[in-house]
């Protein structure tokens, strides 16, 4: 598993622009994972699926309740990782209200969740292979601070518990 001092892993995710702007195209885009972390301080929090309930109604409401202290603290961007592809990533991303804010990546091919060991296998309750839920804070692509939770678990990796690691 990831641990606190290593670099995050060189692959590709992919997220859901809704307009085009800033050199974007409409439709999914790739997010080069180290070119994408280089020289920032970033917000990373990885759960297991969207539009599921703990994820809907905890963990993304966490982060954006907390945006603007974990801007003022120093904080570049906020990410959410999860084994979804881009499309429901975007359509999550809508009706979370995240735009501007958190941006909603896709690890579709679990890829990320893969190279960091932050797997969690839902296998027998049809929901195959996962993110396990997980924060984590990120400058210039190495890890400096790691929260995993346990199974079932949403007690170390919400918004007010990054604002307190980040300060």
């Amino acid at each position: 598993m990831i641990k606190v001092g290593d670099s995050l892993p060189a692959v590709t995710l992919s997220e859901y622009s809704e307009v085009e702007g800033n050199g974007c195209s409409l439709g999914p885009n790739p997010v080069d994972v180290a070119q994408a972390t280089a020289g920032k301080t970033i917000a990373i929090f990885g759960l297991p699926g969207a539009f599921t309930p703990t994820c809907s109604a905890k963990h993304v409401p966490s982060y954006l309740d907390n945006h603007d202290a974990l801007k003022a603290a120093g904080v570049d961007e906020i990410w959410c990782l999860s084994v979804n592809d881009p499309f429901v990533m975007g359509a999550w991303a809508r009706d979370q209200k995240t735009d501007g804010k958190v941006r909603m990546i896709a690890d579709g091919d679990a890829a990320f969740a893969k190279a960091t060991g932050l797997t969690l296998d839902l296998t027998g309750k049809g929901l195959g292979l996962r993110s396990n839920r997980y924060s984590m804070l990120v400058k210039d692509g190495k890890v400096v601070t790691l929260n995993v939770e346990g199974p079932g678990k949403f007690e170390v990796s919400d918004g007010a518990t990054m604002l307190g690691q980040v300060k």
